[in-house]
């Protein structure tokens, strides 16, 4: 637990951004005394969330982002999708300015045992998995940070006792100077967000954040089978625990045919588990890892194992129609996390893909697709995901406008015994707000068909 007085000795911050982050960041800091202006794009002012901040003391500023927001300010808190190319961001570091996200605060701000998660795949359900098993063992638990509820709003209401479990997304992390999880968790690194991050040695870096202030009393559960990773943690001065699913580790979680283990503890039976596919067992043992450090009980863990059958939007199981198995994966944004939803399954199945242009091909799909009937493509990606389904020698290809159109479609390309899948390996930004937003009307066109 740190001091925030002292170790936030700034008195005058911008808030770059009004979304949920920045909120949260604004009422905080007003509430811990300082002067706060916030500058948003879109907003207005008829929005309730500048009414509440204006009522607060903040002094909110809408439209154009002119350089003298600058003037007379000590930090910026910048939201976590503001580009670092963002003249205001540049001017600010050009001035010697510090540049921060939210997690900054919640770090400084939290009072018990810090959880932090990161990854280019399996964030959530990790993060999600990781709280459920500690609030099981009736330890007072928070999840918050990329999930859903903003770091700060909840790390100020924390005690001694508490644990604050975060999922963090390589934006939150790039915006770090003291942050230090006591328990912090690696799980993968796969080449992802280099629009944002420019370069792949970039995106390592601001991952590795996650453990730069950590010192040998601090844990770091890593993937001991990524090699990635294997080389990044070298530079770790925290405690290793390492966690596989090839092997025995006598310091870490792993797992053989019958149980899951930690160290030498057979801590839950693997025919109790209720995840569905294999590469959820990755995602386990690194949440059996960090709630084990943090406290979680046997009991507490096998509960949620035998319970839990996923979060929102990763790998959902959606319902059966007519032998059919519709599944919702809109939060597998890229080819990795649309391979290991392939994995999970030896059904013939039909794919539904697509959306942002990156720049990537998908060729590296083309091993996966083993079991792919068929593929439903759509968004700017579709005419590469095609070229990929041929690579992959997949005939029945259709194109749609959007994942209505695709559930449609793919329904009535399939037979009993199928499942339908919608994985798109690409963001959802050509057509959607949100990953959510496309996830959203998969399921409600699903519950539409007959």
């Amino acid at each position: 637990m740190r001091d925030f007085e002292t170790h936030f000795p700034y008195k005058r911050v911008l808030v770059l951004g009004l979304a949920k982050s920045g909120f949260a960041a604004a009422s905080t800091l007003l509430a811990h005394g300082r002067s706060v202006r916030v500058s948003d794009l879109n907003a207005s002012n008829q929005d309730e969330l500048v009414t509440i901040l204006e009522q607060k003391g903040a002094e909110v500023k809408l439209g154009a982002q002119e350089i003298d927001l600058l003037d007379g300010m000590d930090v910026l808190i910048k939201n976590p999708g503001i580009r670092y190319e963002n003249l205001i961001v540049q001017t600010a570091m050009e001035r010697n300015i510090p540049v921060l996200t939210e997690v900054e605060l919640a770090g400084l701000l939290h009072k018990g045992t810090l959880v932090g998660i990161t990854g280019s795949n399996g964030k959530t359900t990790t993060t999600t998995l990781a709280y459920e098993m500690l609030k099981e063992s009736q330890v007072r638990t928070y999840v918050a940070g990329n999930i859903g509820t903003a770091a700060s709003e909840v790390a100020d209401k924390t005690t001694e006792d508490d644990r604050l479990v975060l999922e963090l997304s390589s934006f939150q992390l790039q915006g770090i100077d003291q942050f230090r999880p006591h328990i912090a968790v690696m799980l993968n690194i796969f080449e992802a967000h280099l629009d944002y991050h420019h370069s792949l040695e970039n995106y390592e870096q601001a991952k590795a954040n996650i453990f730069r202030n950590q010192d040998a009393g601090d844990y770091l559960v890593y993937n001991a089978e990524d090699e990635r990773l294997q080389h990044i943690v070298k530079d770790a001065k925290a405690t290793l625990v390492p966690f596989s699913g090839s092997r025995q580790l006598a310091n870490g979680a792993w797992y053989d045919e019958t149980h899951v283990y930690f160290k030498d503890e057979a801590v839950a039976a693997i025919e109790d588990i209720l995840l569905v596919g294999g590469h959820q067992l990755e995602n386990i043992l690194a949440a059996v890892a960090a709630a084990k450090l943090a406290g979680a009980t046997n009991d507490g863990i096998q509960h949620v194992l035998k319970t839990f059958s996923g979060v929102e939007h990763r790998l959902q199981y959606i319902k059966h129609l007519n032998g059919r198995a519709f599944y919702n994966d809109s939060k597998a944004t890229n080819i990795l996390a649309t391979s290991k939803a392939l994995s999970s399954f030896e059904q013939p199945t039909i794919l539904l893909a697509g959306g942002l242009d990156r720049g990537n091909t998908f060729e590296t799909l083309v091993p996966f697709m083993e079991h792919v009937k068929a593929l439903v493509v759509f968004g700017e990606t579709a005419e590469k995901l095609r070229e990929t389904a041929y690579l992959a020698g997949i005939e029945l290809i259709e194109y749609v406008n959007d994942v209505k159109e695709a559930a449609e479609a793919a329904y009535r390309l399939s037979e009993s015994g199928d499942v339908i899948l919608l994985s798109p390996a690409c963001a959802s930004w050509d057509q959607y707000r949100t990953f959510e937003e496309r996830g959203n009307m998969f399921v409600e066109a699903v519950h539409t068909l007959e």
